[in-house]
This record gives C-alpha cells, structure tokens and sequence, in this order.
C-alpha cells in the first residue's frame, strides 16, 4: 500500500484522469472530494462489498431439496398463523 501526506486542498492523481482532493479534516474523518471520468465507478468499499456479495449470492444455484423443504414448513407454519 502506498501512503502519502497531503494536507487540504492538495491533490492525489490516479492515472491521467482521475483527481483525488482532500476537502477538510473533521476530528477522525477525512472528507475527499472525487474528479473522475463518468464511466468510472466510484463507491464506498463496504457497499462495494455488499453489492459483490449480493452477485456472488445472485450466481448461486437454486434452493436445494433441504432448503426447499425448510422453506415450505415455515410457509405452513405461518399460514396456520394467519
């Protein structure tokens, strides 16, 4: 990992096209301001995650005869509740 000091208002380039600015330090948080080209996709690295894992859940087969089965009784279950 590379790791640099800049203070604010100095900038961070990645590449040709991206700007990465430090707009204020605010206690622990270091607010950034982003200059990229539009067809660059720029998230927080935990809704990243989120979003991978959501693919890798999506890419998953079917329920399987356990799951299925676990499924139906907890329909019945809260059919009979109704």
């Amino acid at each position: 990992m590379l790791v640099l000091k800049r203070k604010v208002g100095e900038t961070i380039m990645l590449g040709d096209q991206i700007e990465v600015q430090i707009l204020a330090i605010e206690g622990e948080s270091v607010k950034i301001g982003l200059t990229a080209p539009s067809h660059i996709q720029i998230l927080r690295k935990e809704l990243y995650e989120s979003i991978r894992q959501e693919n890798i859940l999506a890419g998953q087969p079917a329920a399987q005869g356990e799951q299925l089965i676990h499924l139906l009784g907890n329909l019945k279950k809260s059919n009979k509740q109704d």
